[in-house]
């Protein structure tokens, strides 16, 4: 099934969260200032039993190709990581294109992210010690605050989890996909994704600054990153091509490559060896990263 404009509005109303936050996590939803001129954004705060104070936080960013999605979705995903590493995730609840094309959606991100580092002493976190992580567009979307964050200077994260990404409109003009994108993110719904949050037919000579993170050609400075993807994602050669770009350009990245696997298999199939596996590699580099920025 491909996403289109008649499917939107339906799939919107669907129930998308996986699994609760486990237990010894309280969650809650916050508001908080937008965007300079915005409405206020509400957040969804994972807080651990007993976390000490001046631990290190996780801006979470969920996935939807732009169009769909909620915080909710990713309870599991936060809880587990607020839970295992004893950190504060605060997950944003960001604007959905195509009626909030880029960069609304990206802005409401970084607005999110400067909440925590301004509010860093009542949230009881180290402001130095601020990672970024989403899925899919999510990831998408990490990517591009890394890039934004080091224009704007106010704030430097430490860490980037990139889970599958998307990161390049350009895998919308490919003809060969070569057997990728079968499952789950065809490339039909890529086009429609792309299409709504740019405003534009994708894959055209230029695209607006930090839209597309793959078409950065600078990429210096950035922060450290893990990038996950399996080999039967759509956005596996771009994944694969941006983690090299990241390393090339002397960022520390590691590219974690699931043979077989299609894109967010782990969430529709959590129970497989495999995708365990695949969560517990997120959960190390996450915890290395944090670890050696403190």
């Amino acid at each position: 099934m491909s996403f289109n404009r008649f499917l939107l509005p339906i799939v919107r109303r669907l129930n998308l969260s996986r699994a609760r936050s486990p237990e010894g996590v309280t969650v809650e939803n916050v508001w908080i200032p937008g965007p300079p001129g915005a409405p206020e954004l509400r957040v969804r705060k994972y807080e651990p039993t007993q976390r000490a104070p001046g631990s290190a936080a996780l801006l979470w960013i969920h996935g939807g190709g732009f169009i769909v999605g909620k915080p909710e979705q990713s309870d599991a995903v936060c809880g587990r990581f607020a839970k295992e590493l004893g950190i504060l995730v605060v997950a944003v609840d960001y604007r959905l294109a195509p009626e909030h094309p880029f960069p609304t959606p990206l802005e409401d991100c970084y607005a999110a992210l400067s909440w925590m580092h301004a509010q860093a002493d009542a949230l009881r976190i180290d402001p130095d010690r601020l990672a970024l992580g989403g899925d899919s567009a999510g990831g998408g979307l990490a990517a591009a605050l890394a890039q934004l964050t080091r224009e704007r200077k106010r704030i430097k994260p430490v860490f980037q989890l990139l889970l599958y990404p998307m990161l390049d409109d350009r895998t919308t003009i490919r003809a060969d996909h070569k057997g990728t994108g079968e499952y789950v993110w065809t490339p039909g719904s890529n086009v429609f994704g792309w299409t709504c949050y740019l405003a534009q037919k994708p894959g055209g000579p230029t695209a607006p600054k930090y839209a597309v993170p793959a078409r950065t050609e600078d990429l210096t400075g950035l922060p450290p990153a893990w990038v996950g993807t399996g080999t039967l994602d759509l956005f596996y050669e771009e994944d694969v091509e941006y983690a090299r770009r990241l390393r090339d350009s002397g960022v520390p990245c590691e590219l974690d490559e699931v043979p077989g696997a299609f894109h967010a298999f782990e969430v529709f199939a959590g129970d497989a060896t495999i995708s365990r596996e695949f969560i517990a590699r997120q959960v190390s580099a996450l915890r290395r990263a944090l670890t050696a920025a403190g």
